[in-house]
């Protein structure tokens, strides 16, 4: 079982980790600096054009208990009307322009994550879990769209609104600012730090909570199967129910404190709107009094955000940081070299003296190996589970890169090669085809774009698989289901075949093509393997010793070692590894019949 996703052993101290995630928010924001100012703007306009409804009003009423002429009253009527008007346009203005702003910064996201993540594909990715890698790329992408609305814009707002009511309330008297200024501070500062210190080991919880959910329901779901087959069900359901108890419970701690936030900014608001009044009833005339009360409300429509979105910043950064950890603090196994990839002196294939293991304290996965493939020959290397056949083809489509000895393609060596061209030279078919889920022609497709109808027909009928592609009611049109499920194995293989003829690529590596089908599939498969290899330089790595008499050379690896290397009739009259695997094999064959 692959373990979760861990932060590195030498990561920093989780402040300064919390400090880096919050760095890269920003610089991810920085581009759209011009919608986020417009944004605030339209979020300041807003909140003010409320303090001008609720304090115009206010004085409206006031003004007019005291019956004057229509005329004083005309211009505050005007100004009600204006500042109503205003705060709807404004409002659904700022609404419009927030959230174009968070999705674009969600795709920007989106876009960085998956190419810093591309990179370290299979290598960096193989110890992690499937179920981890997708809630970091949905659940944790996705948490990061409160950032903007609820992180980054209101304190910007909060400070703007601040600095008008400072000017509004002096005008009056200075101690009214400072009232003001002091219970503003409070609801905006020191509140939302005693949140966001109540919040901030809850919040790392729930993204840890919901990511550990994420991972049990897609695991859950890829085995329910086999859990049903092995009466695992219901061991299953208790896990992901405990996992669902457990994010709940993270949850209703969120909730007690959203509560606790509400209550106290309720508290702030009422305490303050007192506080003014007391400090304006010596200095102030009579009529205003009713207008600074509710302009003091109304102005903590810009700081009562302020404690959640110091909560809400917490689960940010966990789950920003979630992100970090993968593409940030993991590097890639292979790097390009900084010049552009040679060209190909032919397709010659020579290894020297290869060694290469995946960590430095196991043991070597190769060791010492050397051989040499020429343009347009076969090779086939065979050997135990175990042997090192699997690392040979990863080291060859630089999913790894090798530190001793010498793989040369075309008379270059592979790493001068950047690992995009060394692939595009390097058709593959493997023991286990992945198929998207969707059409076969899109499947077909991904080997080359820009193949034609008839480059498609020929390619599927080359691969014996066109007949039965027409025989379905939508033909090439037809979607084949999750991981190609709505076909079986031998269908799979040939659309993998006829994947790698649409490819055309010089060097084609056979990787275990055959190991899963039964004995009729498996013939039709190599009629069309045969087919595949004409005129191109081939290398097969099987432990079934299946048709490999027709091959120029036969390498048996055993434990990172080539025990032996000659024909297929040569390795036979041998006696050594190759014939008990063979004799091993036919054994096998015949208890089966």
């Amino acid at each position: 079982m692959t373990r979760p996703l861990q932060p590195p052993p030498d990561a920093a101290p989780a402040a300064s980790r919390r400090r880096a995630a919050l760095r890269r928010l920003l610089a991810l924001a920085a581009p759209f600096w011009r919608w986020i100012l417009l944004s605030t703007a339209l979020g300041f306009l807003t909140i003010g054009s409320s303090i001008g409804l609720m304090a115009t009003s206010a004085w409206i009423i006031s003004k007019a208990a005291l019956r004057p002429s229509i005329a004083v009253l005309q211009v505050a009527i005007v100004g009600v009307r204006f500042f109503g008007i205003a705060r709807g346009v404004f409002r659904y203005a700022e609404r419009l322009v927030s959230h174009n702003t968070t999705f674009r910064l969600l795709a920007k996201l989106r876009v960085w994550f998956y190419a810093a993540l591309e990179p370290l594909a299979p290598a960096r990715l193989m110890q992690y879990r499937s179920g981890d890698l997708l809630s970091r790329i949905i659940a944790d992408v996705e948490t990061l769209e409160d950032f903007y609305v609820r992180v980054l814009a209101p304190p910007l707002v909060a400070i703007m609104v601040a600095a008008l009511m400072t000017i509004f309330m002096g005008n009056f008297a200075p101690e009214l600012a400072v009232t003001l200024l002091i219970f503003l501070l409070l609801a905006g500062a020191a509140a939302p730090l005693l949140t966001r210190w109540l919040g901030r080991r809850p919040g790392r919880a729930l993204v840890e909570a919901r990511a550990a959910l994420d991972m049990a329901l897609v695991d859950g779901i890829q085995g329910m199967a086999d859990s049903v087959a092995y009466g695992a069900q219901e061991r299953q359901r208790e896990h992901i129910a405990a996992l669902s108890a457990a994010l709940i419970d993270q949850q209703r701690r969120m909730a007690r404190i959203d509560g606790l936030q509400n209550a106290l900014g309720v508290l702030l608001v009422s305490l303050a709107t007192v506080a003014v009044l007391i400090v304006a009833i010596p200095l102030v005339e009579g009529v205003n009094l009713a207008s600074l009360a509710l302009a003091t409300i109304a102005a903590f429509e810009a700081v009562l955000p302020l404690p959640g979105a110091f909560q809400t910043l917490e689960s940010n950064l966990a789950a920003a940081g979630r992100l970090m950890d993968i593409v940030e603090d993991v590097r890639p196994a292979v790097s390009d070299p900084p010049t552009p990839s040679p060209q190909p002196d032919g397709f010659d294939l020579v290894v020297q003296n290869l060694r290469f293991r995946y960590t430095p304290d196991t043991p070597p996965a190769l060791d010492g190996i050397s051989f040499a493939l020429r343009e347009g020959q076969r090779l086939a290397v065979v050997g135990p589970s175990g042997a090192g056949k699997s690392t040979l083809v990863n080291l060859l489509l630089r999913f790894w890169d090798y530190s001793e000895g010498q793989i040369r393609l075309g008379r270059h060596d592979l790493r001068a090669y950047h690992g995009d061209d060394a692939r595009r030279l390097i058709g593959v078919v493997a023991q286990q085809t992945h198929l998207f889920n969707t059409t076969i022609r899109e499947n077909l497709l991904i080997a080359n774009v820009e193949a034609s109808e008839a480059q498609i027909v020929t390619a599927a009928r080359q691969a014996q698989i066109h007949d039965f592609i027409i025989s379905l009611p939508e033909g090439y049109d037809t979607y084949v289901g999750e991981q190609g499920l709505a076909l079986s194995g031998g269908e799979r293989q040939r659309i993998a075949i006829a994947r790698a003829l649409l490819k055309d690529a010089p060097l084609l590596i056979l990787d275990e093509a055959t190991a899963n089908l039964d004995a009729v599939t498996e013939q039709a498969v190599m009629a069309a393997i045969h087919a595949l290899m004409a005129g191109r330089t081939t290398l097969i790595i099987t432990h079934r010793l299946v048709g490999l008499d027709a091959v120029d050379e036969i390498l048996v690896l055993d434990r990172g070692q080539i025990v032996e290397h000659g024909t297929h009739a040569d390795l036979l009259a041998r006696g050594g590894l190759y014939r008990r695997l063979w004799e091993m094999q036919n054994q096998l064959l015949v208890a089966d019949a």
